[in-house]
């Protein structure tokens, strides 16, 4: 199975399984996704491969899954709980990095096969940890605000508050991911490679970004459908 493949399927497992905590588990389920995300994401960024012809990190689909999440949040629920969504997911990340590194401090026992794995995935430098974790918050803060201001843009140009969803949808998260490959990109990295390889990351990461974000639209639309219908089961 080539990595184009996997990645689509990758992109429906995860943009689907938001769908599902949310019928299923209502908010408190997009919030469970968000940190499962986070998580996620943080691990799998450190595989590298190369599809669709270029190179890139893992870990952009889940990623861009929690700027869906937020939408749907933001949509449904409101500006609170998208915002929750972010804070638990950023203090949650902390949390498991502080316990990741106590793991590298234990002394292994002879019989030990793990450690090994352990200390290649887990000692990720202070610096990029760092910038990763400052980067999401911010980005994610700046899409929920950026979403309810392309809203009150929408409702003075429609005088309708459900129309233009497409309009915030897409406005807030592409340009929080330009803003948040922009920053992670110089944070984590300037210093370590040239300014046409820091451009060539930036770009290719951002051009993930800005398509993943075309493909969550329909998601964000599903998801409201679902609310109208079972809003209170959901809230």
């Amino acid at each position: 199975m080539t990595n184009e493949i996997l990645i689509l399927i990758s992109f429906l497992v995860i943009y689907g399984g938001v769908v599902l905590f949310y019928r299923f588990f209502g908010k408190g389920g997009l919030l469970a996704f968000n940190v499962l995300a986070t998580l996620l994401a943080n691990i799998e960024v450190l595989l590298l491969v190369r599809a669709f012809g270029i190179e890139m990190t893992l870990g952009n689909v889940l990623f861009a899954s929690t700027f869906l999440v937020t939408d749907i949040l933001s949509e449904n629920h409101g500006r609170k709980y998208a915002n929750r969504a972010v804070i638990i997911s950023t203090l949650c990340s902390v949390i498991f990095i502080i316990i990741s590194q106590m793991w590298l401090l234990y002394s292994p026992s002879e019989n030990d096969w793990a450690s090994g794995a352990f200390r290649t995935i887990f000692s990720s430098t202070p610096r990029i940890v760092c910038a990763s974790l400052a980067v999401y918050f911010v980005s994610q803060l700046t899409d929920v605000w950026l979403y309810h201001k392309w809203w009150d843009w929408c409702r003075k140009k429609f005088g309708d508050s459900k129309r233009g969803l497409w309009i915030r949808n897409n406005g807030s998260t592409m340009i929080s991911q330009l803003l948040n490959t922009l920053l992670y990109t110089f944070l984590a990295f300037y210093g370590t490679y040239s300014i046409e390889t820091l451009m060539s990351i930036f770009l290719s990461t951002y051009l993930i970004y800005f398509f993943t974000s075309l493909m969550d639209t329909p998601f964000v639309y599903w998801c409201r459908n679902i609310y109208e219908k079972h809003h209170d089961e959901l809230d």
